[in-house]
């Protein structure tokens, strides 16, 4: 059984480190969650946002966000977030660099795509990061996902996984932090229907491991 940790946007942007951004609280606390399940996989992957100043979804009042846009790849406003060269593009201390992952993905770059999952660059989800195809490359049976946000980009990314047909997936909630509560649980529960393992702890997440180890 080949192991996959996949480690979703953990950027400064995503926390308060960062308050002008997209700041989800405790976002800065998930590191060692990460850190741990990293350590059980065989592959480690990554993804972060990567947005430039031309982005279609730029607002630069914070109350103008969260307004739905008429594109089919951006679809809805923000503030800047994430943007290359700024402390919150920075993967958060104590991660590897992007370069020591074995597989990492830029997410957003060009200037009309707007994706919340690390499997696809478009919403419609027929532009392939790479990141399925590199897992069945390398024969992952199982992911383990973590990162931010719990309700956005982890819950994209791990339902993209699970629809794909080929991995178990175990979404591990230690190494996660949302935005809002109803949203994360309406979240859980949807990828919890749909086949998702949910691991509220490391130890859960080795019991998932050793269960599916178990039947291969």
């Amino acid at each position: 059984m080949k192991i996959a940790s996949v480690n979703v946007d953990p950027q400064k942007g995503f926390t308060p480190l960062c308050p002008d951004e997209l700041p989800v609280p405790g976002g800065d606390e998930i590191v060692p969650a990460l850190l741990a399940q990293n350590a059980l996989a065989d592959y480690i992957v990554g993804s972060s946002d990567a947005h430039c100043d031309a982005a279609l979804f730029r607002v630069d009042d914070p109350k103008a966000q969260f307004q739905p846009l008429a594109h089919p790849n951006t679809d809805c406003t923000f503030i800047m977030h994430c943007k290359p060269g700024t402390k919150g593009f920075e993967l958060l201390d104590g991660l590897p660099a992007p370069t020591e992952y074995d597989f990492f993905v830029w997410k957003g770059v060009a200037p009309d795509l707007h994706p919340y999952g690390a499997c696809y660059h478009d919403l419609a989800e027929k532009l392939s990061t790479g990141l399925i195809e590199f897992l069945r490359c390398n024969q992952v049976s199982t992911v383990i996902v973590g990162g931010l946000a719990t309700d956005f980009c982890v819950a994209t990314t791990a339902r993209q996984l699970q629809q794909s047909g080929y991995f178990r997936v175990v979404l591990h909630l230690d190494a996660c932090r949302g935005i809002v509560a109803d949203d994360v649980a309406s979240q859980i529960e949807s990828l919890n229907q749909s086949g998702v393992v949910i691991a509220s702890t490391l130890d859960d997440v080795k019991k998932a491991l050793a269960a599916q180890s178990s039947k291969e």
